[in-house]
């Protein structure tokens, strides 16, 4: 009989070098498609309510993962609770908040505000693997937060909406902190793409009832479709399976810095598409975090 292993668990990266060139384009491809995620999130609900939004990118990212045979794979029946759980913490839950969120601040704060993923993440590992990060990716969290602050205190002071949607997303990045590390050892084991279809599939399951009930309150136009459906096909597939496999290569706290590229590209689509005012601070805490995330990119080997 398999040896039970706990619900919670998360694992060491197989790469605990500075990155690759793999790393850096696993990075870059998930950082960049869940950046302008925010972007298209504001452009969906121009027409749609946000639980429909949700419920719609989640069930066309399931789709579009059906269509790669890999995704099929089997998965032993005991680490079915965990693809559940991954369900829940990765995808429905925090998914829901973020166009919850927008409806109180821009998508570019949004998009900013997700840098700030590492420090949950790392938190986490550090609990469940009983060990604090390495000197280098302890000095990168601590400029990221400082990143974070910075991007988040002018909202803080536009008044109370403001606060309850930096507080929706706060919600958002400690799911995310969980569930970066609950996808180590799975994805070591079975690869990203068997496991993140069948949590998507779990999840487009949660957030029905949710979705459906959101239909009579939206309206429809064209282009809140295809940004929905972008949001779908690239940010809850392609970019999913993307920071999935990243995670099983470099563990964790470094695979959480796909959100430092966030911020950067939240902000150009914000202010360059959407005319949405950016605060000096706020563009100071980018630089902030990039250079939190370079930091923390460093070796593990302390």
């Amino acid at each position: 009989m398999a040896k039970s292993t706990p619900l919670v668990s998360t694992a060491e990266g197989s790469n605990q070098d500075s990155f690759h060139g793999i790393d850096w384009m696993l990075l870059g491809v998930a950082g960049g498609v869940w950046g302008a995620s925010f972007f298209f999130i504001a452009e969906a609900l121009d027409s749609f309510q946000p639980m429909l939004i949700t419920w719609l990118r989640v069930a066309l990212g399931f789709a579009t993962l059906s269509c790669v045979p890999r995704a099929h794979s089997p998965i032993d029946r005991q680490d079915w609770p965990k693809v559940a759980l991954i369900a829940l913490v990765w995808m429905a839950f925090p998914l829901s908040m973020f166009p919850l969120a927008e409806q109180h601040v821009s998508s570019s704060v949004a998009g900013m505000l997700n840098g700030g993923t590492p420090i949950f993440a790392a938190v986490v590992a550090t609990v469940l693997l009983r060990r604090p990060p390495g000197k280098r990716q302890r000095l990168g969290l601590i400029v990221g937060t400082l990143g974070i602050a910075l991007i988040g205190w002018p909202s803080l002071r536009e008044g109370s909406s403001s606060a309850i949607g930096v507080g929706l997303i706060l919600l958002a990045l400690c799911s995310y902190g969980l569930a970066i590390n609950i996808v180590v050892p799975m994805q070591q084991k079975y690869g990203a793409l068997p496991v993140l279809w069948r949590a998507a599939g779990i999840a487009a399951l949660m957030l029905a009832p949710f979705g459906i009930a959101a239909v009579p309150s939206s309206s429809f136009s064209w282009h809140s479709l295809f940004a929905n459906i972008a949001l779908g096909v690239l940010g809850s597939a392609v970019a999913f399976v993307a920071a999935g496999t990243l995670a099983g290569r470099v563990g964790s706290t470094r695979a959480a810095m796909t959100t430092y590229v966030i911020p950067v590209v939240a902000l150009f689509l914000g202010a360059a598409v959407r005319s949405e005012a950016i605060a000096v601070l706020s563009v100071v805490g980018c630089a902030t975090v990039l250079s939190g995330a370079f930091l923390a990119s460093r070796s593990e080997k302390t």
